[in-house]
């Protein structure tokens, strides 16, 4: 995100990443803010509620915040009105720095809010992502797990903004996609056993299979010798490929029955200009 909205802005532009930088640290720190609020409603509701009741309420709501990410990887929903609106916010802020009528505050200020409200989305979805691992495993292993994705980040950012290095885009996507689809599995899995632990939906033990999984399975992947449990993750299976294909078949097979040009996968993030006219009609931003 961060990438395609400075990636245009050069020569006389150039200074206006500053402002938006700051904002991308108000971004930051709104999410640490955010997460601190997030616990300390979920604790309050834990004196009040079953424990097991709330686990599979933020566990539900986890679910949800990634089938909207997937939806957003697989249809572009994300590249052509998110960052459209973006698009839209910095050409309008950058013809407004050009006028001496407007007031150099006003235009930092704005920018500052375009760096925020770019991270603080992405800041907000991690923090109701990660409420339901916080009640099952504790606040130690989630924030490794947070300190690790933040180094390989830092890793990204560094290669991107400071050695300006060209990254293999279009593996990215595609190991991207890859790992949210067995994440989704591992999560659908985790959901259903514990919403069976809260009585939500019943339990209908496969008992050939009982001798048969191992524990580790449970474990590591979530795969239980339940029906219900191995249903969802089945449904979310046939979702995810279903819509992969949904998609490759509108964005590609479509045009190409139709004797049109097919949209390819980008090799490079596509620059905020180019999402722009995507969403207006002009190019596509790929599949």
């Amino acid at each position: 995100m961060i990438s395609a909205i400075t990636a245009s802005m050069l020569g006389a532009n150039q200074g206006h990443r500053r402002p938006i930088a700051v904002g991308v640290g108000l971004g930051l720190i709104a999410s640490v803010i955010t997460w601190f609020i997030a616990v300390g409603i979920i604790s309050d509701l834990t004196q009040s509620i079953p424990a097991l009741q709330v686990q599979a309420a933020t566990g539900l709501l986890a679910v949800i915040v990634l089938l909207i990410v997937m939806n957003w990887f697989f249809h572009k929903v994300y590249w052509t009105g998110w960052i459209s609106m973006h698009n839209r916010r910095k050409k309008d802020l950058l013809k407004s720095a050009s006028s001496a009528e407007t007031s150099r505050s006003g235009i930092l200020l704005g920018f500052i809010l375009l760096g925020l409200t770019s991270i603080y989305r992405e800041g907000f979805e991690v923090v109701l992502f990660l409420q339901s691992y916080m009640l099952r495993m504790g606040g130690a292993i989630v924030l490794q797990g947070v300190l690790l994705g933040l180094f390989f980040t830092a890793i990204v950012a560094a290669l991107t903004f400071v050695a300006h290095q060209r990254l293999p885009y279009k593996r990215m996507l595609v190991l991207t996609g890859a790992l949210l689809g067995v994440v989704l599995l591992v999560m659908i899995g985790e959901q259903a056993f514990e919403m069976q632990q809260a009585g939500w939906i019943p339990t209908t033990t496969i008992p050939w299979l009982v001798n048969y999984m191992p524990d580790w399975m449970g474990v590591w992947l979530s795969i239980f010798p339940t029906v219900e449990t191995l249903v969802s993750q089945l449904i979310a299976a046939v979702l995810v490929v279903g819509s992969y294909y949904v998609a490759r078949y509108q964005l590609v097979s479509r045009p190409l029955q139709r004797g049109e040009t097919p949209a390819q996968r980008p090799e490079t993030p596509p620059t905020i200009e180019q999402v722009g006219l995507a969403g207006a009609g002009g190019i596509s931003p790929g599949n």
